[in-house]
């Protein structure tokens, strides 16, 4: 299905990165495993017989030169940081913005040369439901997640004549050690137990109550990825459980 075609995931050494690396290697795709994480992208580029591109995003400054030749690009990299807006450390809002929203957009731009040339392209933005809804303590998140879904709209509209599609996934708590690690974050900042908080904080909203799994994503990511989905464009695919249709 995607035979010939070379796909860039970041943040793909774990989690719904790593899964995504899988499905585009399983379809065909040669994948580049980008992340911070040297060893374990190296450990699954190894497996799936891609490469490895070793790169802090948050280090922005060093891709504004950057030239890709990426056929599909999946903008998957996120951190997560909990705090009421009065105690957000600025720093922090500066970091996840930088990682989620202007490093996408900069590795949008090195792409894009190359997709227009070949009259082809995919820009899947791992978003989430936190891209289309808000909640509490997660201002940066939440800002920086807006910001891709309205950087992948516009991406969508330009890249239309050549040939290039841009989308958003937004899924709901996925089961990737950045959804295990806010757990702890969470039971302190609403005062209950770590066993509490998947019930009482993760899942309220959802009418599915379970964690979205890593290769659910994938195989979203896979299928917009395809010639299938050529007429898939500025869209956001909801994979919450039913959170968003309250």
């Amino acid at each position: 299905m995607l035979n010939g075609r070379k796909a860039l995931v970041t943040g793909g050494a774990s989690g719904i990165g790593a899964a995504c690396v899988r499905a585009l290697a399983e379809a065909g795709a040669k994948v580049v495993v980008a992340d911070v994480d040297q060893a374990g992208a190296t450990a699954l580029a190894d497996e799936v017989g891609g490469t490895v591109w070793p790169v802090d995003l948050l280090d922005v400054g060093s891709l504004e030169s950057l030239s890709l030749d990426s056929d599909i690009l999946v903008n998957n990299a996120g951190i997560q940081r909990i705090n009421p807006l009065h105690k957000f450390d600025p720093a922090d809002f500066r970091h996840l913005l930088a990682l989620m929203l202007e490093a996408p957009f900069l590795l949008i731009r090195a792409a894009l040369p190359h997709m227009y040339a070949n009259g082809f392209g995919r820009i899947i933005n791992v978003s989430s439901v936190h891209g289309i809804r808000a909640s509490p303590f997660k201002g940066a998140y939440v800002a920086a997640k807006h910001g891709l879904e309205g950087l992948s709209k516009v991406a969508a509209l330009e890249g239309g004549e050549y040939g290039v599609t841009s989308n958003c996934i937004n899924p709901g708590y996925v089961r990737t050690p950045l959804v295990e690690s806010q757990i702890a974050d969470q039971a302190k900042v609403h005062g209950i137990p770590e066993s509490e908080v998947l019930a009482k904080v993760m899942l309220t909203e959802s009418a599915v109550k379970r964690l979205v799994e890593p290769e659910e994503v994938a195989t979203l990511v896979a299928w917009l990825a395809s010639e299938q989905a050529g007429m898939v464009t500025g869209a956001s695919y909801t994979m919450d459980g039913g959170w968003s249709a309250r």
